[in-house]
This record gives C-alpha cells, structure tokens and sequence, in this order.
C-alpha cells in the first residue's frame, strides 16, 4: 500500500481561503524540506505541492530560536510582523513572536495542553480557519 499523510479537515478550505485572497501559506517543520514535499504531495487531498508558496526547515535554525524566524521573514522578503505563525508549541510561539511574527497557537485534540499564561498572551485558534477574514 501507499502511505497517504493525513490533514485536519480545516487545511484545504484554509489553503483555498489564502490563495483566492492571494495570502502565501509556507511551512517551517522540523522535518526537511524533501520530507516535507513528499508528505504534502501524498495526502488524503492528492498533491498539495503546489498549493503551498515555501518551506523551511531547521536549517534555517531552531524553531526555538528568534533568529530563525527572523531568518525566514528575510528569505520572504517580508517584515517579520507581517507573518502570521501558526503553531502547537508553547516554546516557537513565544521564539516567532520574540522575532516580531504574530504568534497564533493552533489547539489541536491530541497535543499538549495549553498553559493559563499562554492561553492569556496569545490568540488560541481551534481551526485554521479562524485565521482566514
């Protein structure tokens, strides 16, 4: 059988979302960037490669680290405060945002719960599509 990677059922309509309003959704995973295009080019939805406008991995840097997403924003081509970063990690919140990135915590069933301070300093999004206007 073929390995076919799995997606919160918010991904594709937040994709279709972003590229009818001309928004680049990239991603920045600790996976490599050729790991990255074969899982997104396999997935319940067929081929999203050419749906997503970049990738980054961690050599860019630590997801950890301010430097990275400062690194990214650069390669962009954009101001650090015009990236919106969505993530389900406490600590690359608080290091995209340390950089000037609107930090967004995505809670997802399954992942670590959210403490009361970060549930209080950051916006919590259940959906991706609570980010689309």
């Amino acid at each position: 059988g073929e390995l076919v990677a799995h997606l919160y059922p918010d991904f594709v309509p937040m994709l279709d979302w972003c590229r009818s309003k001309g928004v680049r959704v990239c991603i920045y995973s600790s996976g490599s960037v050729g790991a990255q295009r074969l899982l997104f080019g396999h997935t319940e939805a067929g081929d999203l490669t050419d749906r997503l406008d970049g990738h980054f991995d961690t050599t860019s840097g630590s997801k950890r680290e301010s430097g990275s997403y400062e690194t990214i924003a650069g390669r962009l081509g954009v101001e650090p405060g015009e990236v919106v970063f969505a993530t389900d990690l406490e600590a690359e919140a608080v290091a995209a945002r340390e950089a000037g990135m609107r930090a967004v915590l995505a809670a997802r069933p399954g992942n670590a719960p959210l403490s009361e301070g970060t549930k209080r300093d950051y916006p919590v999004v259940r959906s991706l599509l609570q980010l689309c206007g």
